[in-house]
């Protein structure tokens, strides 16, 4: 099973429009790993922002008292799609990736599909 810095890496190899990838711990906001970005894209502020996100939801889904998991969470801008996909397992627990695409490349689709199989063979 790969490690971190395996999938991350897998991230940006096999997924259409990568451009950025973390692991980030939504209790903390911390990021556990990183890989891309840029001088314009501070890829551990964005990671650190998007556990707002995550927590927020988190929040909501149990105000409303569904009974759902969440999946992913898209954020949809002009020129990039940023997928947050939470870790599910107890390994993963509190953990999700942070997956930044280039809009004009990426098949969100599959993406998703990618992203999806390299959380599942993700060993922490």
């Amino acid at each position: 099973m790969p490690n971190l810095e395996t999938s991350l890496k897998e991230c940006l190899s096999s997924i259409d429009g990568a451009t950025a990838a973390a692991l980030v711990d939504h209790t903390s906001g911390m990021a556990l790993g990183t890989l891309g970005g840029s001088k314009e894209f501070d890829l551990e502020v964005a990671a650190a922002g998007n556990t707002d996100v995550v927590r927020a939801k988190l929040r909501t889904i149990e105000h409303l008292g569904l009974k759902e998991e969440i999946e992913d969470i898209l954020i949809t801008l002009d020129t990039q799609y940023h997928l947050i996909r939470l870790i599910k397992g107890r390994t993963g627990q509190g953990l999700f990736f942070y997956l930044v695409l280039d809009s004009g490349r990426a098949n969100l689709a599959m993406a998703r599909h990618q992203l999806r199989r390299i959380e599942n063979e993700l060993e922490i």
